[in-house]
């Protein structure tokens, strides 16, 4: 599948603005508001993603909330796909699963629609957030869609925070995709 090269993953990281201390001491957060305020780079990103999935024949594609709903309902719109969103507890109107995981200091969860596969057993879905660090949101993400009886062909991020581990957990249930690496 289509890779980005050296050049291109530097334009896009330039693009990328590092805050220090945020949300709180000795984090280096990467704030992607400014890629998506540079429409250069975001078409650049999302013509990239298309190529990528274009003939991977998806069912749908599914978002975390809530920067992964940017990239997945943009990426939706030019693969003419439907879009699924995964999201914080009691924000959903109908019955959904819900899927615990563990955070630094206690633990968070998530739900996706139990009918958001439209009843299609083995559906092909492409998980898409904008960051993966420690894994715990893509990890249940990935349950959901089991849960949902779908497959989870590819779960793809703008960033991966490396050391943090999460993509290589991830990557021994699913493909894993990172257009950068930090």
């Amino acid at each position: 599948m289509i890779t980005l090269n050296e050049k291109d993953k530097d334009f896009l990281a330039q693009k990328i603005r590092c805050i220090k201390d945020f949300p709180k001491e000795g984090i280096l957060f990467r704030d992607i508001t400014t890629l998506l305020n540079d429409k250069e780079a975001l078409s650049f990103l999302l013509k990239h993603f298309e190529a990528r999935y274009k003939e991977l024949r998806l069912d749908f594609i599914a978002g975390a909330e809530s920067r992964g709903f940017i990239f997945a309902a943009m990426l939706c719109a030019r693969l003419n796909l439907p879009f699924v969103p995964i999201r914080k507890p009691g924000k959903l109107p109908s019955k959904t699963f819900t899927q615990s995981y563990e955070l630094e200091y206690g633990t968070d969860s998530i739900e996706l629609h139990q009918d958001a596969f439209c009843g299609i057993e083995d559906a092909r879905v492409l998980f898409v957030d904008d960051l993966i660090a420690t894994g715990g949101t893509a990890l249940a993400s990935y349950e959901l869609i089991k849960k949902a009886r779908a497959q989870c062909v590819e779960a793809c991020f703008l960033i991966s925070l490396k050391d943090l581990g999460g993509a290589e957990k991830l990557s021994k249930f699913s493909p894993v995709y990172s257009v950068l690496e930090f």
